[in-house]
């Protein structure tokens, strides 16, 4: 749902950011994200490539992925492993936020 929403802002004229913590970033790992598809939503998969065909910028927590074991090349092409203090830069100066 979180994508749905996501690319929406993205239609509104909004640059829309995914900051992913904890498991979420098992989702978006090369052959992870083939795994889940909760319908009637499209595949995730698609959700994905969708949002970031559109502008959508994807960030890992390096933590969370370290913690994992994951590295870079785990990831679909687009994600980025990025810290939280871009995240903060953005909230500094402006942004919104909303979680799920």
């Amino acid at each position: 749902m979180a994508l749905t929403i996501a690319c929406g802002g993205i239609t509104s004229g909004l640059k829309v950011y995914l900051f992913l913590t904890s498991s979420s970033v098992d989702l978006v790992r090369k052959r992870g994200v083939d795994m889940t598809h909760v319908p009637p939503l499209d595949p995730l998969k698609k959700l994905l490539e969708d949002f970031m065909a559109r502008g959508g910028t994807v960030w890992a927590c390096p933590p969370c992925v370290k913690a994992r074991g994951y590295v870079q090349e785990d990831f679909v092409d687009g994600v980025v492993i990025q810290g939280a203090s871009a995240m903060h830069e953005l909230i500094k100066s402006g942004a919104a936020t909303l979680s799920f």
